[in-house]
């Protein structure tokens, strides 16, 4: 009886480690192999920084957090709150211990409301980018009214200035001032899918008419004639990212890259020729391969015979920002150099 029991307990233990051999195997390809066992949280950190420290693949940390109901705001965490690994069935997961909150309180004034929390992604490096205009369609860039004088026989308009536009109906609203720039176009088949709108400055509508007077509240850069106007909306920035992946297969490129960088790096701003209309929401999360060039093959005899090189793994952005056609991210890790061009795929 007792060689029965022995035979059964040592089946049964065969059977465990067999279930949980692919979870295990699994749970490696998750983590990095010099996790730490916990963490506590600093002033400064980002959710994918953190994730970074566990993680090979920080972006996937959705795939290992563990809410406790139990914990005030339980998907926000605090400076001084401990991330703790442990394993449930042989899954790893990240719990929350909360730390203690020191809050001090003094009278200012406050841009947007913000409680502390530790943000996705560092929304520093998109701000500018999350609230103005920057992508006109045709039919937009030919409607919006546009400026064709400046008062004061001034050449150039700025902050504190008077210019006069034309097809603005009414006073009292609020606008951008934005100058087009280049077409998007999609990397592959050379389509439009919209066209650059720099951001210029804000401008208040004091008198209707045509032309309709507005004044300069705050530039960036001088505005010239032929600027446009775009109505500043009442809608909010959005700041809360979760990362995740496409929920449809991706095949895009990198078309620009805002503020003029000639190389794309970490936490630089980028265009892919992929947007809402394609399936592309905020939050997902994209690789982005070096496209293999194309070289000529020297040892052949023939002068003409090319072979291309294969794509190669650059790095990670995540979607922020998302238009019809085109879309915004931020490019959250970088392995070599990046390139407009580059391709951008399901990660």
């Amino acid at each position: 009886m007792k060689s029965v029991r022995k035979t059964l307990a040592r089946h049964a233990l065969i059977l465990l480690i067999c279930t949980l051999l692919p979870t295990l195997a699994a749970a490696e390809q998750l983590l990095r192999a010099d996790h730490p066992q916990r963490y506590v949280v600093q002033k400064g950190d980002t959710l994918w920084d953190i994730a970074g420290a566990f993680l090979r693949s920080p972006w996937r940390w959705p795939d290992i957090w563990y809410v406790n109901p139990q914990i005030a705001n339980p998907h926000l965490i605090y400076p001084g709150d401990q991330l703790e690994l442990t394993y449930v069935n042989g899954k790893p997961q990240l719990r929350l211990s909360r730390g203690e909150r020191h809050v001090k309180l003094s009278p200012g004034v406050r841009a947007r409301p913000w409680d502390g929390a530790i943000p996705t992604i560092p929304i520093d490096a998109i701000a500018p980018f999350l609230s103005r205009p920057y992508v006109m369609d045709k039919d937009q860039l030919e409607a919006a009214p546009y400026i064709v004088d400046f008062g004061n026989d001034h050449i150039l308009g700025g902050a504190g200035h008077s210019a006069y536009v034309r097809s603005l109906a009414q006073a009292g609203g609020k606008y951008h001032v934005v100058r087009p720039g280049d077409a998007y176009r999609d990397a592959d088949t050379d389509e439009i899918l919209g066209y650059e709108a720099a951001y210029i400055g804000t401008v208040q509508a004091t008198r209707g008419g045509d032309p309709a007077s507005v004044f300069f509240n705050s530039t960036e850069q001088e505005s010239v004639i032929g600027d446009r106007l775009l109505e500043v909306g009442d809608e909010r920035p959005w700041t809360n990212f979760m990362p995740k992946r496409p929920a449809g297969n991706v095949e895009g490129s990198i078309i620009s890259v805002l503020n003029g960088v000639a190389m794309i790096g970490q936490y630089n701003v980028v265009v892919i020729d992929r947007g809402a209309a394609n399936g592309i929401e905020m939050g997902d999360v994209l690789r982005i391969d070096q496209r293999g060039e194309t070289i000529r093959d020297v040892v052949t005899p023939d002068s003409s015979d090319t072979v291309t090189l294969p794509d190669e793994q650059a790095g990670h952005l995540m979607v922020f920002r998302t238009f019809e056609r085109v879309s915004f991210g931020l490019v959250m890790d970088a392995t070599r150099p990046i390139h407009i061009m580059d391709r951008v795929r399901h990660p």
